[in-house]
């Protein structure tokens, strides 16, 4: 399966292992709650969808790579104990708790959360002393002399042994004690992933070209080559800084984080030619309509891989332009409900500054709360932080305001968020109609128009944007263009072509 079902997968497994009864207990009991075993090559995310989850289900998350353990570690330290059995005294050896198992303890005393996932990575790659630790684990929940506390979910991933040298293989006894799940690479499912991380534009792009170079692993006389879905989201990051500091990418450079060669020099030179377009197209201007009449005279002639790069140059400055649409309209809509609580709060009290900084505080305790247990994920942090920002504006200015000079003065602020909000619709609207008239000119109702109106119908800022701003082109070519068939068909003409 791919790692979206595995994810899934997990998820109902999570829910199903931690359901009780009505006296409390646990429907599937701790001895018969199957640790999970989740097997696929690296880097395709398996350690990210244990964060997803733990997240998800507002549970804790405790995780460790194994091979930098050492068997002390693991098990503890041994020491002597003196015990008496049948009138004697003997010297028994005990072990101290586990360093893995006291990290759980700590996490619930941390957090208050008594239910999480201890997930163990790289399972299969423990050094020879360390294996038959692992097995226990896997077979008995415990490490030494210790368990796994009650309510946390054993999880564990490996490699194949084709990946790693190192990988040792499970016998039957301990495969028959786990869930094995096995997950391969998926480019679609992880170009959905990257979508919501707003990978770089030019990643994306090569990818729709060069789908086949997604994922790849492969031994020569040179050694083993690869790339993984860890490098492209890792390079993404990079190449996000070297823009914003002007440093060139060289085919070194990409070579760092795509391990293969000829992909990284294919990269390199994509993105040279990403950027040459943006400047030669001037897409921004094309988004202010103000084409140049000669950009629909190298249009026409250029080759398809130039016209699906023009289009994904399009898509990701309209992208940008939806995205700080969801942000402003996020904070707009906590801004009202903030005020709507508040402006409830009259009633209770005659100190509405009091009033205001007591419900700020409860927002404040909340978000740190979750900051803390780990159940918001960078964009939610800094959605939150800004609204905090925000709120603060529009706390009153003094003690001796009145309740209707306070609310004033923090629905004034509230006015003026508003406000934002609507210049940012009408610029993202503004956009989309000159982005379409570029279309339609450049394009007609052909394979590019297609991509474009089905990227903008998965995406998820833009499928919000455009449910709230109507868009009389986008609803027509999206009834009359079979995206869902055509979108695949064009998809499979380029995996074709790229072989």
């Amino acid at each position: 399966m791919n790692i979206k079902q595995a994810k899934e997968e997990i998820k109902h497994t999570v829910r199903a292992y931690l359901a009780k009864e009505e006296m409390g207990e646990y429907t599937i009991p701790a001895i018969r709650q199957r640790p999970i075993l989740l097997i696929g090559p690296p880097g395709i995310g398996k350690t990210q969808i244990m964060e997803q989850i733990a997240r998800e289900c507002n549970i804790g998350l405790v995780s460790y790579t194994i091979t930098h353990h050492t068997r002390q570690s693991a098990v503890g330290l041994p020491y002597i104990k003196e015990k008496e059995f049948q009138g004697k005294t003997y010297s028994v050896t005990e072990y101290t708790m586990s360093e893995i198992i006291a990290s759980v303890y700590e996490k619930i005393e941390e957090t208050g959360i008594q239910e999480g996932i201890l997930f163990i990575d790289e399972i299969n790659c423990v050094s020879e002393t360390l294996a038959p630790t692992m097995l226990q684990f896997l077979q008995c929940k415990t490490f030494g002399g210790q368990s796994v506390p009650k309510g946390w979910v054993i999880a564990a991933a490996g490699n194949p042994p084709e990946y790693n040298k190192s990988v040792r293989e499970f016998d039957m006894v301990t495969l028959d004690r786990v869930r094995c799940i096995f997950v391969e690479a998926d480019y679609k499912v992880w170009r959905e992933y990257a979508k919501t991380q707003r990978i770089h534009g030019a990643i994306l792009s090569y990818l729709e070209l060069r789908q086949k170079n997604f994922y790849r692993v492969e031994a020569d006389v040179d050694g083993i080559q690869y790339v993984t879905a860890r490098g492209w989201e890792d390079f993404h990051y990079l190449l996000l800084a070297y823009e914003k500091e002007r440093l060139p990418i060289t085919p070194e450079i990409v070579y760092e984080y795509l391990r293969h060669k000829e992909v990284a020099e294919d990269v390199a030179a994509y993105l040279d030619l990403y950027r040459k377009y943006q400047d030669d197209y001037g897409i921004e201007e094309i988004l202010a309509g103000t084409v140049k009449p000669a950009v629909f005279a190298r249009i026409y002639e250029a080759a398809f891989d130039e016209r699906i790069s023009v289009v994904n140059l399009l898509l990701d400055g309209l992208m940008k332009r939806f995205l700080d649409v969801y942000f402003e309209k996020y904070l707009t809509d906590e801004y009202f409900a903030f005020l709507k609580s508040y402006r409830a709060g009259m009633e209770r009290t005659d100190q509405p500054l009091l009033e205001y900084e007591n419900r700020l505080l409860e927002l404040e305790t909340s978000f740190r709360n979750k900051e803390k247990n780990g159940f918001l994920d960078s964009k939610t942090r800094r959605f939150e932080r800004r609204m905090f920002l925000l709120l603060k504006e529009g706390k009153p200015s003094a003690e001796s305001a009145s309740w209707e000079e306070a609310f004033e003065y923090a629905r004034t602020k509230f006015k003026a968020q508003n406000e934002k909000l609507n210049q940012k619709e009408e610029e993202a609207k503004t956009a989309l109609e000159f982005a379409f008239d570029f279309m339609e000119e450049a394009f007609g109702s052909g394979e590019e128009m297609i991509i474009f109106v089905t990227e903008l119908t998965v995406s998820k800022e833009a499928a919000a944007f455009l449910a709230e701003n109507e868009c009389e082109r986008y609803l027509l070519y999206n009834s009359q263009l079979l995206i869902g068939s055509r979108k695949g068909e064009l998809l499979l003409e380029l995996e074709r072509g790229n072989r």
